[in-house]
């Protein structure tokens, strides 16, 4: 896979077939980009599950918190990364722990390791790396335009409105 740059299918695909997801490195601070994914994401019916060993037991935006991806309740379609490059290879170990792998590992702006991302693509997980799938949602379903991010793609297609106040969305509803 070439992780230098993401087709819109391919990042569609994913987020369409996602359920739920782990994020690893979800902050309680509520200025904290970590904490702005999982709210986001709960509002677009994700099943979240922040991981933070500091705020076990408690909410981040309303989803409870758990210490590690091996205290999950259930299984989870994506693993979401919020965390430093060099907490990579430990976080990789749990995720192969896993008894059900993810379909997807997803890493954050700024995250990017190529020997991880091809370890985990031959176990069958598909990886997107140094993107941000608040942005991705946002820009795949019309709610950053313009006056967002230039995905270099100009479409006459009207966004489609999801239930709720200003929602757009990108699963069939």
């Amino acid at each position: 896979m070439n992780h230098d740059k993401y087709d819109d299918l391919y990042l569609n695909e994913i987020l369409k077939s996602v359920k739920s997801i782990a994020v690893i490195g979800a902050s309680a601070n509520q200025v904290r980009p970590s904490f702005f994914v999982v709210k986001y994401m709960l509002s677009k019916d994700y099943n979240v599950f922040p991981i933070n060993p500091g705020q076990a037991g408690k909410a981040i935006a309303g989803a409870m918190t758990y210490a590690s991806l091996a205290d999950l309740p259930q299984s989870v379609d994506m693993v979401d990364i919020f965390r430093k490059p060099e907490a990579l290879p430990g976080i990789f170990e749990d995720i192969i722990k896993m008894p059900e792998l993810p379909k997807v590992v997803w890493l954050q702006l700024g995250i990017r390791d190529d020997d991880i991302a091809a370890q985990l693509e031959a176990k069958g997980i598909k990886v997107v790396q140094n993107r941000c799938p608040k942005i991705e949602y946002a820009c795949l379903c019309g709610e950053i335009g313009w006056t967002g991010f230039n995905r270099r793609t100009i479409s006459s297609k009207k966004p489609k409105l999801a239930k709720g106040f200003q929602h757009f969305g990108l699963r069939d509803e």
